[in-house]
């Protein structure tokens, strides 16, 4: 009887763990609000949380454009910045 007692404790405690894990999994969501930043003597379009860029433009308007059409399609932000790295503007495409 105390074997069985262990066991499904034992069960009882792996199952409450997996669920745990898998919970915090699903809550740690990608995201795909894309930034217009300056790079180099350009701008550049990168999605949030990446350090390599999406594409490179020479004017902010192009790279403002390109950001534009990815976050409809991904439904985020466009978070544009100045050239001195502050945020000038957000737009959201929920």
């Amino acid at each position: 009887m105390a074997k069985n007692i262990k066991q499904s404790s034992w069960k009882t405690i792996i199952l409450e763990l997996i669920e745990t894990i898998l919970e915090s999994l699903n809550k740690r969501k990608r995201t795909w609000h894309q930034h217009v930043v300056p790079f180099e003597d350009d701008w550049a379009v990168r999605r949030e949380g990446n350090k390599r860029i999406t594409s490179k433009h020479r004017k902010q308007s192009t790279a403002i454009n390109k950001a534009k059409i990815i976050a409809k399609r991904k439904k985020a932000d466009v978070i544009i910045h100045r050239a001195d790295g502050t945020i000038r503007e957000r737009i959201n495409y929920d």
